[in-house]
Parts: C-alpha cells; sequence; structure tokens
C-alpha cells in the first residue's frame, strides 16, 4: 500500500508537469497556427521534394501560390504576423518535415515593426535562421524575397531598407543562397510605391501584387 501511494504521488507530479508544459506551450505565438501545419501534412500528405515557402503574411495570403507557378510544387507554410523570431522559435516544425529542394522566405517586416529593433539586430536573427537551415539542408537552395515598402509603415521604410541591404550582402557571402529583390517592381514609372496593388489596410497585397513578384520571383524558384 505504501508503494501504491508513492507511486500515485510520482504520477500525480508528472501529471501536473505535462500538463503546465502543454499550458505553456499553447500560450506560446502561434503555437496554434504550427498545430494547424501539422494537421495539414498529416492530412493532405507531403509531396516529394517540394519548394517550401516560410515566413509572414505576404506568404500567409498567397494561398492560391501554386497558381501562380505552373509546373512547381509549393508548399506554402506562412503565418501572418510572424517574425524572424517566430521561425527561430519554430525552426524545427517548420523545417524538418518537408525535406525540400528550395527553401523561400519572406520575414522581417515584422520584425522592424514590432518593438523598435535596430536592423542590425533583426539582421542578426535573419543569420540564425539560415544558420538553422544550413544545419539541417546544408545543400539547399535558400532564396529570400526583400521586404516590401508598405505604404501604412512608411515610416519604417529606412530601416527595412538599411535590413534589406544588410541581408542581401550577408547572402552574397553564401553559396546557394539568393536575394530576391521586388521592390522595383512595385514602383511606378516616378519610382514611387504603387499604392494600387495594396489592399485597403495598405499593408497586405491585391492579385495584381502577386503577379508582379511572380514575375521576379519565376526565375529564381528550381
Amino acid at each position: 500500500m505504501k508503494y501504491s501511494k508513492q507511486l500515485f504521488k510520482k504520477l500525480f507530479f508528472f501529471a501536473l508537469i505535462l500538463n503546465s508544459l502543454l499550458f505553456f506551450a499553447q500560450d506560446k505565438p502561434y503555437w496554434k497556427e504550427i498545430q494547424e501545419f501539422k494537421t495539414l501534412d498529416a492530412t493532405n500528405g507531403i509531396p516529394k521534394k517540394p519548394i517550401l515557402f516560410v515566413g509572414s503574411s505576404s506568404f500567409t495570403y498567397w494561398q492560391d501560390v501554386n497558381d501562380y507557378f505552373p509546373g512547381k510544387t509549393i508548399i506554402n507554410r506562412g503565418f501572418g504576423g510572424s517574425r524572424l523570431l517566430d521561425l527561430n522559435n519554430y525552426s524545427e516544425e517548420l523545417l524538418a518535415p518537408y525535406n525540400p529542394r528550395q527553401i523561400v522566405i519572406y520575414c522581417g517586416e515584422n520584425d522592424i515593426a514590432t518593438d523598435n529593433p535596430t536592423p542590425a539586430e533583426v539582421l542578426e536573427r535573419f543569420k540564425t535562421f539560415f544558420g538553422k537551415i544550413r544545419q539541417k539542408y546544408p545543400k539547399v537552395p535558400v532564396a529570400y524575397v526583400s521586404i516590401k515598402y508598405s505604404p501604412s509603415r512608411e515610416s519604417l521604410w529606412p530601416k527595412m531598407k538599411e535590413l534589406n541591404d544588410g541581408i542581401e550582402a550577408y547572402l552574397k557571402t553564401k553559396k546557394r543562397a539568393k536575394y530576391i529583390d521586388i521592390t522595383k517592381v512595385m514602383n511606378d514609372e516616378n519610382g514611387k510605391i504603387r499604392t494600387d496593388l495594396f489592399k485597403e489596410d495598405m499593408l497586405h497585397m491585391k492579385p495584381e501584387g502577386y503577379q508582379l513578384w511572380t514575375k521576379v520571383m519565376k526565375p529564381y524558384l528550381k
């Protein structure tokens, strides 16, 4: 009887720890979105050697991305509002299941817009994520889509340009890594950002914006 009570106490204590861990995991930013990705993978399966899109809402809203790139198999794992910090926190869940032929990243815009980090600090977050990719996939090509200049964030454009320049310079030092500049194609003939490419929030894009991205990105996709 004494042994049974001790065993019960241990099991009860273990259950409390497990419950606490589950509670904190669910409270972690974007935990639910990551679980939804796992459900999608279990339901639909994972195609062989897809192109993996990871990043924030500019990818999240590109739900029909495969229609823009006929002949390519793309897995879109963008989740809205995410930062490079979040990609680092969930790097295992975002990278491990897919064994991709290529990884394409759009992220960093929300980092700049949240908590006022310096471009240099955000660049370090990108370097960390790139390092995590290289740990898992040493030879998989990586492409980074430059941060767009959203009209609603005009005050942050100088920081975004500094970050874009920093990431471009960093990727030039790496093998099998490309920087895709989508900023110029989004300008009008006077070099001004085309606001007609954006939805009412002046943050997320209409299909016309994605059509322009496609023209620039297509030569880079494997």
